[in-house]
């Protein structure tokens, strides 16, 4: 396998895209832009696939979307990416059981151009790798994450990373220690807190 470099780095700004889709809750074909989704005021969260009609795919995309209300709460577009084509997107939605509850957006990337700009594109295969990527509404790639086709991902972890990066924007000064829920203790970074930082917690 070889896969393409990642163009745009975590904590940079990603450049504009826009791809053909299948949008299920309407029933019919359109089309997304990052840029619309900024002007929107938008996060947006990309979730790049191998194939429709294949194996461990479906039950991400189940999983995802038993999770897309709490994303859309926190101010996301969600959107899930494969190198197929906007019909294909539509016919596996249709057909494929555990896609029924699926009401998030289906991008088509045929020719692999935004697959590559995110660095999941497999040369070899001509499919993409595991890619899931946070986009702020201001267009700064806050979140990467990829897995090899073997290994699917759980959207509970995503809609954590989205409550954090969702305060942290609020909050800048902050920083999100592991397991951080809404609510719970923040870290303010500083010299203070240097080998202090479970007393700081435990507060």
């Amino acid at each position: 396998m070889e896969s393409t470099n990642l163009t745009v780095s975590v904590g940079g700004n990603v450049p504009d895209f826009s791809m053909e889709t299948y949008e299920p809750a309407k029933g019919d074909f359109g089309k997304v832009a990052l840029a619309d989704l900024k002007k929107a005021g938008k996060w947006t969260i990309l979730v790049f696939y191998p194939a429709d009609f294949t194996f461990v795919c479906p039950t991400e995309l189940a999983d995802l979307a038993d999770q897309q209300d709490k994303l859309s709460a926190l101010g996301a577009h969600v959107i899930a990416v494969s190198t197929d084509t906007k019909f294909a997107h539509m016919v596996w939605r249709n057909t494929e059981g555990l896609m029924k509850n699926v009401k998030y957006t289906l991008a088509a990337d045929p020719t692999g151009t935004v697959s590559r700009l995110f660095g999941v594109y497999d040369n070899g295969s001509g499919l993409a790798l595991r890619g899931t990527f946070i986009i702020n509404p201001e267009g700064k790639l806050v979140t990467s994450e990829v897995n090899f086709y073997n290994v699917g991902r759980n959207a509970s972890e995503l809609v954590r990373k989205m409550e954090a990066n969702v305060h942290l924007l609020a909050n800048p000064s902050e920083a999100c220690p592991a397991n951080w829920k809404p609510g719970a203790k923040t870290l303010t970074p500083g010299k203070d807190i240097v080998g202090n930082v479970a007393s700081v917690l435990s507060k």
